[in-house]
């Protein structure tokens, strides 16, 4: 590939680590996201336990640094969330002062855009490993011909589970509000979330929900199917953002039961929309064995 090609890519800071973030985690926090998502669990609304999907809160700042330190600056408003891996080691709780530290790990053209791999390490004060994760960020419309780093981690939906009946259907509907409520405790400020007229004029239908808020209420679906008397069970959570979502819409999670290993369970899941689209595509729950 030419050099002028790859103008305006910082492709030299793949696997370069970011400086540690610092972040103190307080119960009003906690409770301010498990508000947002309308999560239910007594132990998430009260804020004695961080939801599962809250581990962004701490990371984002690092993460998305790393991966628009990677694209050239005028693509910075494309960008859509692909994918999500959180891996848990332990619970995220009031009182803990969180440090994130972020690497652009892998970078891959495709025929519609770039994709570029994030990977994060939040650990706590006294240095123990918390929440491993890897986002995958999509912008739109760039054209980059090179595969580096890391690929997407693996995560993809066993297409035979189809052929059985599901462990759970769950609805769930967003607040007419809920966009701007998420954006505020996850500290996610993207105006294609929060502004209809800018959202339109970078090819979206209006203000779309963020694929993190969707992927909180898959969250909440499989702890009430697999794990309600502890949600720490759950280990790893994963997931594709395969179709946008607007406020208006209803989801429903399908939960599949894929397999048990000696350490977890594995329940594999996707989202629909009342409009008759895949939201959430290849997710992934492993639940350790009580």
């Amino acid at each position: 590939m030419s050099v002028e090609a790859k103008a305006g890519w910082n492709l030299d800071r793949l696997d370069h680590w970011s400086e540690p973030v610092e972040f103190e985690v307080t119960q009003e926090r906690i409770m301010q996201y498990a508000a947002a998502t309308n999560d239910e669990h007594p132990a998430h609304r009260s804020g004695e336990l961080a939801p599962p999907v809250f581990a962004i809160v701490p990371a984002f700042q690092a993460l998305a640094q790393t991966a628009v330190g990677i694209v050239p600056p005028e693509l910075f408003m494309r960008v859509v969330h692909g994918e999500q891996d959180f891996r848990y080691h332990r619970p995220i709780l009031p009182e803990q002062v969180l440090t994130t530290t972020a690497a652009p790990v892998g970078v891959h053209g495709a025929s519609t855009g770039v994709v570029v791999i994030s990977k994060g390490r939040t650990t706590s004060s006294d240095g123990e490993l918390v929440v491993e994760q890897y986002m995958t960020s999509f912008f739109r419309g760039a054209q980059l011909d090179v595969h580096e780093g890391e690929p997407v981690t693996e995560h993809k939906f066993d297409e035979p589970l189809r052929g059985h009946e599901p462990l759970a259907s769950i609805e769930h509907r967003y607040d007419s509000d809920q966009t701007r409520r998420y954006s505020e405790a996850a500290g996610d400020p993207m105006p294609i979330h929060l502004d209809d007229e800018l959202a339109k004029s970078m090819g979206l239908p209006g203000i779309i929900v963020h694929g993190l808020c969707t992927m909180a209420f898959c969250s909440r679906a499989v702890i009430q199917t697999a794990c309600p008397d502890d949600p720490t069970r759950l280990k790893r959570l994963a997931a594709r953002f395969s179709k946008i979502v607007q406020p208006h819409e209803t989801v429903t999670h399908a939960l599949y039961e894929a397999r048990h290993s000696g350490e977890a369970r594995r329940i594999a899941f996707e989202t629909t929309t009342d409009t008759g689209k895949v939201a959430i595509k290849d997710g992934l729950a492993e639940i350790a064995n009580a």
